[in-house]
């Protein structure tokens, strides 16, 4: 219809605003009893310590979002910027079609995280995040394949003009290494998200994306003049350096006591965890089980 990225940008947010209203219909429409029961003065209890957590949460993920925002404005500074914003527009749009499916798994692995935890379950959480990572991880191996076989054709959806298809296959072996890391990054962020730990991440992402990941950027685009490719090399080494700090966390991570301050935290929030066993009841268990069932698994 010719109305250009004003178009777009309303089209985004009808989009939007149709997930709140299905939303909204699902918790009203009273076929989901268990999803909303209604007002209550319960609600409220707490409410400092559930709006800590959250804010912590949004902090964690703008950071991450806002990465990407500040990548662009690096590239619009570069020698034909033109150019290079179109290199760059290409490879995040594929990065960020790639990433829907990591969201899946992170939405997916904090949930089921947060539940094993907060029934006392900490070899189940432990469990749940190797295979969410290991699965998260082989399609990432799918993606990576399919990037470094078709790196020069890929492009073409998006431009037929000869130096963006140039570049963005010179680009394209980066990208594929950046997709695989990004199918595991999000999964331990949903962990994270999962146990509570918001507010390390946070920081963590500061100090991964902006005090290494641009800086680096700016040095490999601008001083060394590799242009959208040094910057899609720094942005890709805060990436890395980030994900191996999660999975250290996680690693060393004791989930025992993991599982014994979920406890306290559904206490403290007016939940059963009264009714549950205690750590040192379902310690000497947990070590006999193996793996959870696949009843337990879904």
């Amino acid at each position: 219809m010719g109305h250009g990225l004003p178009a777009a940008a309303a089209v985004g947010n009808v989009t939007w605003w149709l997930v709140i209203a299905a939303q909204v219909a699902y918790l009203l429409s009273g076929r989901f009893e268990d999803a909303w029961r209604g007002f209550s003065r319960l609600a409220f209890a707490n409410l400092a310590a559930f709006v800590k957590l959250s804010l912590a949460s949004a902090v964690m993920l703008c950071l991450e979002l806002w990465y990407y925002t500040a990548v662009l404005i690096l590239v619009g500074f570069l020698k034909n910027a033109r150019l290079q914003i179109d290199v760059m527009s290409i490879c995040i749009n594929y990065q960020l079609w790639t990433l829907m499916v990591a969201l899946g798994f992170n939405a997916a692995v904090s949930v089921r995280v947060s539940n094993e935890l907060g029934a006392n379950r900490p070899k189940a959480a432990k469990f749940a995040v190797t295979v969410a990572v290991l699965t998260s991880g082989s399609v990432g191996a799918v993606f990576l394949a399919v990037f470094l076989a078709w790196r020069t054709g890929l492009p073409r959806f998006f431009s037929e003009d000869g130096d963006v298809l140039r570049e963005a296959s010179r680009l394209g072996y980066l990208l594929a290494g950046s997709i695989f890391l990004n199918s595991v990054q999000p999964v331990l962020s949903g962990v994270a998200i999962g146990a509570g730990w918001q507010a390390l991440v946070a920081f963590v992402n500061i100090g991964s994306y902006y005090f290494v990941g641009i800086p680096l950027a700016a040095l490999f685009g601008f001083k060394l003049g590799m242009d959208a490719m040094g910057i899609w090399l720094g942005m890709t080494l805060g990436t890395l350096l980030q994900t191996a700090i999660l999975v250290f966390i996680s690693y060393r991570t004791k989930w025992e006591k993991q599982a014994m301050r979920a406890e306290e935290r559904v206490r403290e929030w007016g939940g059963r965890a009264d009714a549950l066993p205690s750590a040192t009841q379902v310690a000497p268990a947990a070590e006999d089980a193996g793996p959870p069932s696949n009843a337990s698994a879904t």
